[in-house]
């Protein structure tokens, strides 16, 4: 069968005028900020909150950490289940419906952790409630991040795919520095006592006012036209789509993201997670000092990332991603000597250099993973790759640093830690074939013929691009 697309433009790549793609961008990014502003708001009240509000005094404070950490890693078990779930029917019934519904989950599970009871009313129960709540969080973030890039990336030009497609990943340390804001801003005005007995609270019941802002937002766009187009054929042709599929015809697709994410989500949590304990613990800094520091590192973040974007659009894929690997083995060797000076600008750089290095692989990942599987399994093969590699990544990166420096003493372990995880991202970036302008029309046409190789892909975008022009 023959594919059709009624909102092909130039050079076969979508007609879609930039304020509508802009309305797109915005609506993508509304959700996301919520959801990662809660998603964070988790990871920063672990160290400074849920530690001694959540479990019993064990009498070390590293202790309660790793103890918060763990049902933080709950967050990140949850994610691939949610990916896989949200995938599946966002392949089948669309990417903005299952985004309306995520963004609803994550906000109702963060407002009632705002209200739980600690270890010292409730015992036991605390814990357990928190992990549950924690669950359902990740679960609803599992499905946000797949769906929210693919809004975009959808609905973008193949030429400019890297940039328009970074912005909803910019709204990640925007939802960051959201967080971050509003607990230094909490923890500035209220005493040590009252942000501990009941100041973080309302950082969580903020929730739901910004969830309102962002689902409104949500039901001002629609699918894009190549997805629309997909879904006929889907229904009409009886094709597969869901995980299952995506391991079928697309294996390698699934494992080369999953290694693509790997050292990216440790570095990314050891700068923004571990290092507020290495800071409070090691340096003894002040809470207030280091989330101030944190949010300044998060708001440089925001504008390196559609800059990376563009430059992925110019240069390739593939070299600025290893450009990011590199250089992000460098950064425990280098960051946390600068962290034990104290000094405010030696702490802030340290934290700006690795979020710059970050953002050199993060950027790229929407439109890399796009350009990666066919619009009908898209959303599984995108969630699926991004999301599986967090539970021995990201959500394990704080725990195994926090226990080699209660073990060594030292921060160098936990450098080679880094370095060894950019080492397995190296290598799925060397395997990696470039996607750079790729019409992700081609990507059908292809899978339609029964070919799961790119590189015949990008010969077929070539060819459509030729067509056009003549």
């Amino acid at each position: 069968m023959t594919t059709r697309y009624s909102a092909a433009g130039r050079d076969g790549e979508p007609d879609v005028k930039a304020s509508g793609l802009k309305k797109v961008v915005t609506a993508s990014m509304a959700g996301t900020v919520v959801e990662w502003y809660e998603f964070f708001l988790y990871a920063s009240a672990a160290t400074l909150v849920f530690g001694k509000m959540f479990f019993p005094n064990s009498g070390t404070e590293l202790d309660g950490i790793i103890a918060a950490f763990l049902t933080y890693a709950v967050g990140f078990v949850a994610r691939p289940i949610g990916g896989i779930v949200f995938g599946h029917f966002g392949d089948k019934f669309g990417r903005k419906q299952l985004l309306q519904l995520s963004i609803i989950l994550v906000g109702t599970s963060t407002f009632l952790m705002g209200c739980l009871p600690g270890f010292a009313e409730t015992g036991y129960w605390a814990p357990c409630l928190l992990v549950f709540l924690r669950f359902v969080q990740g679960f609803a973030v599992g499905g946000e991040w797949g769906g929210a890039v693919l809004l975009v990336a959808e609905h973008s030009p193949d030429r400019s795919r890297g940039f328009w497609s970074s912005w909803p990943q910019a709204a990640v340390p925007m939802g960051n520095l959201l967080a971050t804001g509003v607990l230094f801003t909490l923890s500035s005005v209220l005493s040590p006592a009252d942000f501990l007995g009941w100041g973080w609270r309302v950082a969580f019941w903020l929730s739901a006012v910004i969830v309102v802002i962002g689902y409104y937002i949500r039901t001002k766009v629609t699918d894009a036209p190549i997805f629309v187009e997909a879904r006929k054929e889907v229904t009409i042709e009886k094709k597969g789509y869901g995980v299952g599929e995506v391991f079928r015809r697309y294996p390698r697709g699934v494992f080369t993201a999953m290694g693509l994410r790997f050292a990216e989500n440790i570095l990314y949590y050891l700068v923004v997670t571990f290092s507020i304990t290495y800071l409070k613990v090691v340096v003894q800094t002040d809470t207030s000092r280091i989330l101030l520091l944190l949010l300044a590192a998060h708001a440089i973040h925001f504008v390196a990332v559609p800059l990376v974007g563009r430059l992925s659009d110019s240069i390739g894929r593939r070299p600025v991603y290893m450009a990011g690997v590199v250089l992000a083995g460098t950064w425990g060797f280098i960051a946390f000597p600068m962290m034990d000076t104290a000094n405010d600008f030696m702490i802030l750089a340290a934290i700006t250099i690795g979020l710059l290095f970050h953002a050199l692989m993060y950027a790229g990942q929407p439109s890399i993973m796009a350009e990666m599987f066919p619009t009908r399994m898209r959303y599984s093969g995108v969630s699926l790759g991004y999301q599986v590699t967090s539970i021995v990544a990201g959500s394990m990166a704080p725990i195994i640093a926090t226990s080699l420096l209660g073990t060594f003493k030292s921060s160098t372990p936990i450098a080679l830690y880094l370095l060894a995880a950019c080492a397995v991202t190296a290598v799925a970036v060397y395997f990696m074939k470039e996607t750079r302008g790729i019409s992700l029309q081609a990507v059908d046409a292809a899978d339609a013929q029964g070919t799961a190789d790119l590189a015949a892909a990008d010969i077929k975008a070539a060819g459509l691009r030729t067509a056009a022009k003549n």
